[in-house]
């Protein structure tokens, strides 16, 4: 992501108190809640605060209510926009929209359909550009010049990082206690926020930033000592996938937080299918990267209070499918095996006859005939199924094996 840099301070304590003044009436108080099961998988005692549920799905439409308030008549009068292709677009959007101001978002043309036709329904005026975010970004920014709209910038604002900050507001009056609070990073603008609010209120709370292992620019940053973006950002968790932090949000980093650890795609997939599974909470990938640093310990906060923030639950259809198909499969209860058997009729039935045995329900069969490992006069019959005890795969292999066909596991 590009970044505009703001010759702004950053913002204060009085800053956000202004903005929770400012929100009362057009964001939820989010809920908190202890998990046991976290607790127990993690050797701390862990408060989940679920900003999953705010009204358009994230904790973006804080900061960009926030900063749309506080335009003059005249810049309300000019209408306001943002490039965004996902959270950020969804709440300058609904917050324009309550503040009767013009919105018009610039998403490139691969953003998923279900957050454009979102932003569409909040009011704005959602324009498709370019291949890429940057080409979506340029785009904006002729906008921006050619009509006079102010601007919203996802992170790099004062006004933004303000608005955020009102989340730390609110956890510190749900959990005075707590010891550590964990963040996810993308541009930095909500770890900037509620670390300024926090450490103002109790400096003692450790701070955490989480960010994805493909897009680590802000701890890039900070470890060399000044702004330092990627070439580019890979991961599943999009929300996240900036390249390079803010000049404001890298000042409040520097100052207010403890530390920054990382996490990989794997360890978001995992943790946002447990999320669902043991506490049926639905986040996305970005929304999970912090519950995924307490959940894999990458510090040592044994027995200790911790909080890790639920940023966002607009996830995308099609890498939630994949998620929850590869936890099924990791859990054992859903298995793929590749059986090679004669050609012939009746061998078909005799596998399914097999899987009836431990009542597995078959999800998917695919025959394979054409490829060289798959000898003339033999099929290869791939069969995915759902187990009800991860034991009964090897009741399945057992007897398998006893009409002599060879198989694989798939993993």
């Amino acid at each position: 992501m590009k970044t505009i840099v703001c010759d702004q301070p950053l913002p204060q304590f009085s800053d956000i108190i202004k903005a929770q003044s400012n929100l009362k009436e057009i964001v939820k108080v989010t809920p908190f809640e202890m998990s046991k099961s976290f607790s127990d998988m993690s050797g701390s005692c862990v408060y989940l605060k679920l900003e999953n549920l705010q009204k358009t799905g994230s904790f973006k439409v804080r900061g960009a209510y926030n900063k749309i308030s506080n335009l003059t008549d005249e810049e309300k009068l000019r209408g306001v926009l943002c490039a965004s292709a996902g959270n950020h677009a969804q709440g300058v959007a609904y917050a324009a929209s309550k503040l009767h101001v013009r919105s018009k978002v610039f998403m490139p043309i691969f953003a998923p359909p279900l957050k454009v036709i979102a932003t569409r329904s909040y009011g704005a005026d959602v324009e498709l550009v370019g291949e890429t975010f940057d080409d979506a970004f340029s785009a904006a920014m002729d906008y921006a010049e050619q009509s006079g709209a102010t601007f919203v910038h996802p992170f790099n604002d004062p006004h933004i990082i303000a608005g955020a900050g009102t989340l730390g507001l609110e956890l510190f009056e749900q959990f005075r206690e707590m010891e550590y609070v964990l963040v996810p990073i993308g541009g930095g603008g909500l770890i900037s926020g509620v670390a300024i609010a926090l450490k103002n209120m109790n400096p003692n709370i450790r701070i955490i930033g989480v960010e994805a292992e493909g897009a680590a620019s802000m701890r890039a940053s900070i470890s060399s000592g000044e702004l330092k973006p990627l070439v580019s950002a890979n991961t599943i968790a999009d929300g996240i996938a900036v390249k390079a932090c803010g000049n404001l949000t890298y000042e409040a980093v520097k100052k207010y937080v403890d530390d920054i650890v990382t996490v990989s795609d794997a360890e978001i997939a995992r943790t946002t299918y447990i999320l669902l599974q043991r506490a049926k909470i639905l986040a996305e990938p970005s929304g999970v990267a912090a519950l995924a640093a307490v959940l894999y310990k990458k510090l040592d906060m044994q027995g200790k209070s911790v909080v890790p923030i639920i940023s966002g639950g607009n996830i995308n259809m099609s890498i939630l499918e994949q998620i929850l198909d590869k936890g099924v499969m990791e859990e054992g209860y859903r298995a793929r095996i590749a059986v090679l058997v004669p050609d012939l009729s009746g061998t078909l039935k005799s596998i399914l006859e097999i899987l009836d045995k431990v009542r597995a329900n078959v999800y998917d069969i695919y025959h394979e005939r054409s490829t060289t490992s798959v000898p003339v006069g033999y099929v290869q019959v791939i069969i995915t199924f759902n187990l009800s005890d991860i034991s009964e795969l090897s009741i399945v292999t057992s007897e398998i094996e006893k009409y002599g066909f060879s198989y694989q596991i798939k993993r």
